[in-house]
C-alpha cells in the first residue's frame, strides 16, 4: 500500500526514469498473509513476551529491582512507612516492602500455563482485532482472558508465601509499633488481596513492554513470522 501511494504521488515531480529507480529500490510485498498466519504471529508474540519478560518476574529481586512493577505500600500502610523512615527505622520499613514482592516472585511461578492456554485460544477475529488495535493490544486480550484465573492461582500462593517468609510477623511488629504512636489512626489493609492485584499489574505490564517492542522496533521481530505479520500494521 506505502508503495503504491508513493508511486501515485511522485509522477507529479519526477521522470519516467527516475520513477523507476524508486520502485525497484523499494521492498517488494510478499504473498497476502492468511488469517492463520496472522494468529499465529500474534500468539508467537505473547509467547515471546510471557518467556522473556514474566519469567524475570519469578526471579529473585524480579519484583523488588525492577522499578516498573516493583510493589510499594498500599495507601492505609504508606503513612506508617513514612512514619517508620522519620523515626529512623528504614530498615524494618525496606523489610516489609521486600516481604511483599518476594510473594509476588513466587505467584508468578503459576502464571504461565494459564498464559499457554489463553494464547491457544486466540481466534482469528481477535488476530485481526489485536494486530490493527494499540500498541497494546495483545496486552489487553491477555488481561481480559486471564486476570481471574490468574488471581485464583496467585492469590493462595501469595497468602502461603507471606507467611512462609515471616511478612504476617514483620507487618504485624511495623503496624503494632504504628498503632502505638500517639494520635496514630488503626491500620489493617488484606495485604495478600493487595499483592495479588499488583502482582497481575506488573505481570501485564511487562508483557506490553514487550508487545510495544516488537509493534515498534523491526529489530524486536526476531523471526520471519514476527517480520511477516507485523509489517501489516506499519
Amino acid at each position: 500500500m506505502k508503495k503504491f501511494l508513493l508511486l501515485a504521488i511522485v509522477p507529479l515531480f519526477m521522470g519516467c526514469a527516475e520513477l523507476q529507480q524508486i520502485a525497484d529500490s523499494l521492498p517488494q510485498e510478499g504473498p497476502a498473509m492468511t488469517n492463520t498466519q496472522i494468529a499465529a504471529g500474534l500468539r508467537q508474540a505473547l509467547d515471546f513476551g510471557i518467556e522473556k519478560q514474566v519469567t524475570k518476574l519469578t526471579e529473585e529481586n524480579g519484583f523488588w529491582s525492577n522499578e516498573l512493577v516493583r510493589i510499594g505500600l498500599p495507601p492505609e500502610l504508606q503513612k506508617v512507612d513514612k512514619t517508620l523512615r522519620d523515626l529512623g527505622m528504614s530498615n524494618l520499613a525496606d523489610e516489609g516492602l521486600k516481604v511483599l514482592n518476594r510473594a509476588a516472585e513466587d505467584a508468578v511461578k503459576e502464571a504461565t500455563p494459564i498464559f499457554v492456554n489463553a494464547v491457544k485460544e486466540i481466534t482469528f477475529t481477535d488476530a485481526k482485532n489485536i494486530l490493527l488495535g494499540n500498541d497494546t493490544a495483545a496486552t489487553t486480550y491477555l488481561s481480559q482472558k486471564t486476570t481471574d484465573p490468574l488471581y485464583a492461582k496467585f492469590n493462595p500462593v501469595i497468602t502461603t508465601s507471606l507467611d512462609r517468609v515471616g511478612a504476617t510477623q514483620v507487618w504485624t511488629n511495623i503496624i503494632n509499633r504504628y498503632n502505638a504512636l500517639p494520635l496514630s489512626t488503626d491500620v489493617n489493609p488484606d495485604l495478600a488481596d493487595y499483592v495479588t492485584q499488583q502482582a497481575l499489574e506488573g505481570v501485564f505490564t511487562m508483557i506490553a513492554v514487550e508487545e510495544k517492542e516488537i509493534r515498534n522496533n523491526f529489530a524486536s521481530r526476531t523471526t520471519d513470522l514476527l517480520k511477516r505479520v507485523f509489517a501489516l500494521q506499519d
